[in-house]
C-alpha cells in the first residue's frame, strides 16, 4: 500500500445506556481526566496526546471503541485500503456531504475513521 496513513488524535467510545453514566463517571471522577474544553456540549476527555469521546448510543448492547487515522490524500488512501481488501461502510454514521473521509474496519471489526486532518 503506497498511500500515507497515520494515527489520528480521536478515540470514540460508543457506550450503551445501561453503562453510559458510570463510564463517564469513571473517566471524570475516578481517573479525574480533564474535559475537552473546546467542546463543552459533548463528553470528551484529554487522554494524553489524544481525545477520548464518550458517545451515548442507546441501541448498542455493549461498548465499542472507534479509532481515527489521518491521511493527506483520502481518495488515494481509500483506494489503497479497498485494494487491500479492507471493508468500508460509510453507512454506520453520517459524515456529511463532501467530507474527506470514510469508515473502515480492521479484521477484528474495530471501526476506523480514515480522514484528512482538515476534514472537520
Amino acid at each position: 500500500m503506497s498511500a500515507e496513513i497515520g494515527g489520528g488524535i480521536n478515540i470514540a467510545m460508543k457506550v450503551p445506556t445501561h453503562c453510559y453514566e458510570a463510564t463517564v463517571a469513571f473517566y471524570r471522577d475516578t481517573l479525574k481526566l480533564q474535559r475537552v474544553p473546546e467542546k463543552p456540549d459533548v463528553v470528551g476527555f484529554i487522554y494524553g496526546p489524544n481525545r477520548l469521546w464518550i458517545d451515548h448510543v442507546p441501541q448498542l448492547s455493549q461498548a465499542e471503541v472507534w479509532l481515527e487515522l489521518f491521511t493527506p490524500d483520502f481518495p488515494a488512501a481509500a483506494n489503497a485500503l479497498e485494494e487491500a481488501g479492507v471493508v468500508r461502510n460509510d453507512g454506520i454514521e453520517p459524515l456529511g456531504k463532501g467530507f474527506a473521509g470514510g469508515w473502515f474496519f480492521n479484521p477484528a471489526g474495530i471501526v476506523h475513521l480514515v480522514r484528512t486532518p482538515d476534514a472537520w
